[in-house]
Order: C-alpha cells, then structure tokens, then sequence
C-alpha cells in the first residue's frame, strides 16, 4: 500500500487515527464524516494514497466507483433520503480538503440546502448509529 506520511485518510487506512468505518476490502475504506452535511454524509476512499482523480490508478478508481455504487444503495435502503449527492473534487481550489481521492455519498430531503461539508462536527454516538444502520443494509 502506498501512502503518504501526512495524510489523515493514510493514518485513518492504518489505524492511526480514529473513524467510524462502516465497511473495507481489500481496496476500500467506507467511514463516516466527522463534519456531515447531512446525516448519513460518508467517504470512500481507496486504500492507496493517490491525491486526486488524476494520481489514482484505474484498478483503484474502479475498486472506488463500485464501493460508491454499493454505499448509495445500502444508505437508500437504511435512510430512504430523497436523493443522494455524490461529490468529488480534484484541489483545493475545488473545494478539496484532503489531497487523498475520495468521494462522498450526502443522503438528501427534498429542501435541504446543498453543502459537501457540514458547519459542526457530529456527535460520536450518533454516527456510529448511522454506521450501523449502513452497515446492516450492506450486508458487511
């Protein structure tokens, strides 16, 4: 696995820094954002450091886009939003926060204002009970 020593996606790949994963393989990582848009806000990443959409391998972009598929599914079974916003950005001038690929997967009601990053962190118990939810609805 590569990785890049200051990245806190590599540290959360490697157990350094605490999440609330909701499911891996061997190439993917699932958690909960810490500052959700909306309830249910998670990221996939790939397991390999590649900073953005242009870094990352194929085998890894498409290991991402088949987790992203299968995450978008298990949260409109376990939440039943309107909608989900899947948003990926490439640098910080488009808005990108952590130079590591990801994507993010913001279940949505109808009204809701549209925003990839939420204004406070979330409560930890609350987001492992999200977690659970997504989780029992993957199947993982």
């Amino acid at each position: 696995m590569t990785e890049a020593t200051d990245c806190v996606f590599c540290k959360i790949v490697q157990g350094k820094i605490p999440s609330v994963k909701v499911a891996e393989d061997a190439q993917t990582l699932i958690f909960m954002d810490i500052q959700p848009a909306s309830p249910g806000h998670t990221l996939v990443i790939p397991k390999t450091h590649a900073a953005n959409l242009m870094e990352i391998t194929e085998a890894d972009l498409f290991a991402v886009t088949k987790t992203v598929q299968r995450l978008a599914r298990a949260i409109r079974s376990a939440l039943a939003p309107d909608g989900i916003r899947i948003v990926q950005t490439n640098g910080a001038a488009a808005g990108q926060t952590v130079l590591h690929y990801h994507v993010h997967l913001i279940p949505m009601q109808e009204g809701q204002r549209i925003g990839t990053h939420g204004r406070a962190p979330a409560k930890s118990e609350e987001l492992k009970a999200l977690a659970e939810r997504i989780r029992d609805a993957l199947g993982a």
